[in-house]
């Protein structure tokens, strides 16, 4: 086991088209399961992460307000499409477009989340980049994280609302896209 957090390195891991890193978390995201291509592109093995919560592979580039939107939509009983850059063990990255769903049992009651996760286009990729470092930005200028969050929460709305889309329509569009330019 890993004893000190891990840091970016700066080397970034891909996988091939078609293939999916899944895995599934109780209602508190702590990891159930993982599949095969989780443990080969996070670097870490399965003993590492089975009963860890998911956040565990979460890169720091990635913003907090992206999360807390995963976390409404899911919680509300929704899916949800977004990009995402995650921390492999090893200190390597790797993009990522991930469906993430809640699992409901036969009352209908949520139990846990699924996240399905594809290699990401590098036309979207550049383009996600530059939102996302603009919203890290906007976070650390805050010191508490609920302030952070309603920050950059504002400063995606705003830029969504220059671009005249939904977070779900930004991303639809930059998956759907061959050239990922707007």
């Amino acid at each position: 086991m890993r004893s000190a957090a891990v840091q970016p390195s700066g080397v970034e891991r891909t996988f091939d088209d078609g293939r999916l890193i899944v895995s599934k978390t109780d209602r508190k995201g702590i990891i159930r399961y993982v599949n095969p291509l989780f443990l080969e592109i996070s670097a870490f093995a399965e003993e590492e992460v089975i009963g860890k919560p998911h956040n565990l592979i979460r890169h720091p580039a990635m913003p907090r307000a992206i999360f807390q939107l995963l976390w409404d939509r899911i919680n509300a009983g929704k899916e949800l499409f977004a990009y995402v850059i995650n921390l492999a063990g090893d200190g390597a990255h790797y993009w990522v477009l991930a469906h993430v769903t809640p699992s409901f049992d036969r009352n209908g009651e949520i139990v846990g989340y699924h996240s399905n996760r594809r290699t990401a286009d590098r036309a979207a990729i550049l383009q996600i980049e530059r939102l996302y470092a603009e919203l890290t930005a906007e976070e650390a200028r805050h010191s508490r994280p609920a302030e952070a969050i309603e920050a950059s929460t504002a400063l995606l709305q705003q830029r969504l609302s220059d671009r005249g889309q939904s977070y779900d329509q930004f991303v639809w569009f930059l998956a759907t896209t061959t050239s990922g330019a707007s």
